[in-house]
Formats: C-alpha cells, structure tokens, sequence
C-alpha cells in the first residue's frame, strides 16, 4: 500500500515566518527593570512623588498624632465614633510611622538620586565643552541680524572680543571657529552656573531628606515634669522621663548623662489672662561634670520659650508650667505625710487645675488594713479663686490660691499591678466601693479638715512646676546647611539667564565685511530682547539692517557638529522627564 504524496519541502513554510523571534524570559524581566528604572528615576515621577509626599503629610497636620498628643486622639474618637475607626485602620493618627508614608519617602530618594547623578555627569560634561558652533542660517533664529560694514573682519573680531569680555562672556564661554570660505565665526554662551543652581536645589533636597532621616534614627524626644524651688532631673535613662519618643536606633541606653536643675519660674501675664512671657532659672551640669562627680559645680542659665538649653548635643526646651499643691497628712496617732504632685490644668487660661495626691498611712504591715487606710486628696485648683461655694479661676496667676477637695479612703488599687494616672484616682475603685469620700471642703493655704477618725488633712502651699522637652536630632545641622544650599541653588536658578550669541564674519571683498548676528535664550525670559540689542548695536554701529538671503542661497556651510542645522542644539535622546 502506497503512502500519500507529501508536499515538497520549500511549500512547508515555518510557522515562525514574518513573524519577529520571541525574547528569551530573562531579556523580557530585563527589559521590564530597565523600563521600570526609567520611569522611577525620571524628574516627572520625583515631582509627582513629591507632590504625594506632601499630600500624604497633610493628615499628620489635619489630624491629632498619638506622637504628640494622645488626649487628642481619644478625644477625636469621642467626638467622632464612626469615622475614627476608619482613619485609624489606615494610620492616619501616626501618619508619619505608617509603612505608606515611609514607601513614598524611600521611592522619592530612589527616584530623585536615580535622576540626579545622570544630570550631574551631563552638567559636568558640558562645562568642560565648547559653546554650541555657529548656526548655518542665523535668520531662523529669534533674535537676529546682518548688516555690511567698511571694516576689515580682523578688526570686526577684535571688537567683538572687547565687546563680549565686557559683558561678562568668560573666556572659557566663548570660542571661534573657521569655515569654508574664509568665514569666522564666534560662538558665546552665559548662565551655564543656571543649570548648576538647579542641580543644587535637588541635591539639597536628598540631603533634606537624609537629615530628617538622621534624626528619625539616632534622635529621641521626651518630656518631664519638674518642680520648681531646686529639684532636679538628670538624662541618665529613659526611666526618667514621663513620656519618652526614641528614634529607630535608640535604645535608651547610651543618653547623656547631664543634668538640670529648676531654681525658679516667673511668669508675667496681660491683664486678660493671656500669658506673656515664661522664664526658669535653671542649673545644669554637663555629662563631663556628672562623670567627674563634681556635685557642686552648676552652671546657670536663663530658660525662656524658645531660646532653648544647648548642652551635650541636646536641646532643652520650656513648653509649659502648671501648680503642685502640697498636703500635709496628720494620722491620729501622730505619724505625718507630706505629698506634693503636679495637678494638670483643665483652663489654660485661668489655669484651673485638677489632680489627685495620694498617701499611704505608714507602719500598717497587714495588707487588708493597709489597702483600706490608704488616702486620696483630689479636686480642683484655682490660683487666683473667685472666693465662692464653687471653686473657679479669674487669673491664671498666684493671687488667692484655694483648693476644693474630696478626701477618698479605701483601696486606691496600687498594688494590682496595674498602671494608673498620677493625675486622677482608679474610677473602677469608686465603682466598685473600695475607694469612698468621707470629707469634702474648700481650702486656703494654712487652711486644713478633719476625717471621722481624726486624721488631720492641712492644705500647706502650693509650687510651679515646668514642663520641660529634651530633644536630641544629630541631623539637625545637615538640615539647616542643605536648607541654606536648597534656598541659594533656587535663588541661582530664578535668578540666572541662560543666552546665547554667535557671530558670523565674511570678507565682502574691497576691505568690507558682512556680519550676521544671531541669540537665542534658553528659556522665555524678559529682558534677552534688549540685551541682543545692546550687542546688535555695538557690533553694528549705525550700519544699515538687511535680512540674510534665504536658506538655499546661502553659500556659508557650518562645520559638522552634533547639534540641529538651525540652532546648535544637541540632537539625540534627552528626555529623562527633565522640565
């Protein structure tokens, strides 16, 4: 049995004619990172960055930070219980630790480094360049013109030199050529330094950002309350501190050890209340003197808001103030305790306070006779009180200081393990019926009550206390240097004009010269126009204008260069996304 015919071999085309050869996997993945790399580090992209840069802080400024102030935030959830949810899932209350905000932080480093570097090998290149050769048809030109005139065209270059040194064309911008024909032709350039202040700009942007990102790693931040009348806090650890914020690399281990301490505060107020200025007269000591053990040598120094302590890399500042009152507790069988603790303003500007100074009666081994001998003092404060039944403030100053408190007893719950407010009293504890109030009253300094077991509770004074930061940024001079840089490239850059003139000069024969003139800025600026007729002037004199002939009549060739036959430019691929 015979098979069946097959076709010839040249009828059986490939499949894979007319069609291009399919790239390899691997040539593909390249191809997509190199595309990819393009577009990130493009100066489009690093705008746009920017821009979401910026739009991404705006919650952070929009919206309480829990960094900064958590009774905001608990507040925000009060106010608003559907919404807050919602914002919070997204970071929006610690805007600035959320994984987004640091991708479009990295990415904008990426992209504005990818971009730079290339831009700065470029810049570096064409300083070192010639300016741009002579255009073959300079009538095309914005700016341009061509006159005759009955010189020699030696004497036409020797003023044109003259003329540009004196209008601040340096040698290194300018340059002549020969062309066929016996033509001569000048080519000057000013305003590269332009350029130059626009890179700086953008370098001083990266270097922004690696500042802030020093600070962000090696700094921390925390704030203490001190009482005034020489007490004391010392950085030695974190332990010291009420409230504590450590960069990413900080551990709390290794803080200078100096210390400060509060002799005095005095605050000077308008006659409506509103705070004029705060002074504290404090003393410090270095982490030298504390490593020395030399306890008697303190340094003063005059702390006000805003004009900061500077001491072992370090910056103490003076946020606030607020009162301590101080209670003096009599137990029936003589035994005394004296207690004093910053209450929290609740007024601002009366600095009406509230607070909770707590006692435990001393001697009492038994643990249930000692959770229910336990003493609370807690209530308001007025400095300046309006003398009535119901303790207000009319004055944020020390006048008429009075106290209206409610004495509690019982368990205050110090010793479950649990964590409670200095400023206030366990409300579970009151619930629950542990913790009940067995006097109330209104007290003035000297002023003092007496418990149903003759326990004496005296209201004895009242001190200021201050609130001191402490904040340590390494990257806080990288800041300002680059933000100095920043502001000079971006003045170099506004301010600079980048032009540029060529002159061409061909012997007309009988001692005369042809002479055409041509400018072009590199940008639309006001102002190039008059100064292209200045030099028109000067070169020209009062010669008659005429315009070039046209292009194909032109018998002037320019030599070969890399850039357009109309105007100098360099051809080839430039779009980076520059703008």
């Amino acid at each position: 049995m015979s098979s069946p015919p097959t076709a010839p071999p040249e009828a059986a085309a490939p499949e894979s004619e007319g069609r291009p050869p399919r790239q390899s996997a691997a040539r593909r993945v390249l191809a997509f990172l190199r595309n990819t790399w393009r577009g990130l580090t493009s100066m489009r992209t690093a705008l746009i960055l920017l821009f979401l840069l910026a739009l991404a802080a705006l919650p952070g400024a929009l919206l309480p930070q829990r960094s900064l102030n958590q009774q905001l935030v608990d507040q925000y959830f009060t106010d608003y219980p559907t919404l807050a949810p919602i914002l919070d899932k997204g970071g929006f209350f610690d805007v600035f630790a959320t994984p987004w905000f640091a991708a479009i932080y990295l990415l904008l480093m990426i992209s504005l480094i990818g971009c730079l570097v290339p831009r700065n090998l470029d810049f570096a290149r064409a300083m070192r360049s010639d300016p741009v050769a002579t255009p073959r048809n300079l009538a095309r030109l914005p700016h341009h013109a061509t006159a005759t005139l009955d010189e020699a065209p030696d004497a036409v270059l020797a003023r044109v030199r003259t003329l540009l040194g004196g209008n601040r064309f340096r040698a290194w911008q300018r340059a002549e050529r020969d062309e066929p024909g016996g033509a001569r032709t000048v080519s000057a350039e000013k305003g590269r330094l332009r350029e130059a202040g626009n890179l700086v700009f953008h370098l001083s942007l990266v270097g922004l950002l690696v500042g802030l990102a020093l600070g962000k790693l090696f700094g921390y931040e925390g704030q203490v309350i001190v009482l005034s009348g020489g007490s004391q806090f010392c950085n030695s650890s974190i332990l010291g501190y009420d409230s504590f914020r450590a960069g990413l690399r900080v551990d709390g281990t290794e803080l200078a050890p100096f210390c400060v301490r509060v002799d005095d505060f005095a605050a000077d107020y308008l006659p409506n209340g509103q705070p004029d200025s705060y002074r504290a007269q404090i003393g410090y000591q270095t982490a030298e003197d504390v490593e020395a053990g030399d306890t008697t040598r303190w340094s003063s120094y005059d702390l006000r808001v805003n004009h900061p302590l500077r001491v072992d890399g370090a910056r103490v500042y003076l946020l606030g103030h607020g009162y301590a009152p101080r209670f003096t507790v009599t137990w029936p069988d003589g035994q005394q305790r004296t207690g004093q603790i910053q209450w929290r303003p609740v007024d601002m500007t009366t600095m009406l306070s509230e607070g909770a100074t707590k006692f435990e009666r001393p001697g009492v081994t038994d643990p249930a006779q000692r959770q229910n001998s336990q003493l609370a003092v807690t209530g308001l404060f007025a400095p300046t009180s309006s003398g009535g039944q119901i303790i207000t403030s009319v004055y944020p100053d020390l006048r008429n200081p009075q106290v209206a408190v409610d004495v509690l007893r019982g368990d205050l719950g110090l010793d479950d393990g649990r964590g409670q407010s200095i400023f206030s009293v366990d409300q579970a504890q009151v619930d629950s019926g542990a913790l009940t109030r067995v006097a109330r009253a209104n007290l003035l300094p000297g002023e003092s009550l007496t418990l149903d077991d003759g326990t004496q509770v005296r209201f004895d004074d009242v001190t200021p206390w201050v609130s001191l930061q402490v904040s340590h940024d390494p990257g806080q001079e990288t800041v300002l240097i680059f933000a100095i840089l920043l502001l000079a490239g971006l003045g170099v850059s506004l301010a600079v004009k980048r032009r540029r003139f060529w002159v061409r000069v061909v012997p007309a024969g009988d001692g005369r010269t042809e002479v055409r003139l041509g400018g072009l800025a590199r940008t639309d600026q006001a102002g190039y126009g008059e100064e292209f007729d200045r030099l028109r002037a000067a070169v020209l004199g009062a010669a008659n204008e005429s315009h070039p002939p046209p292009e194909p009549s032109d018998p002037i060739h320019r030599p070969e260069s890399s850039g357009t036959p109309e105007t100098g430019e360099p051809t080839g691929p430039t779009d980076r996304g520059d703008t």
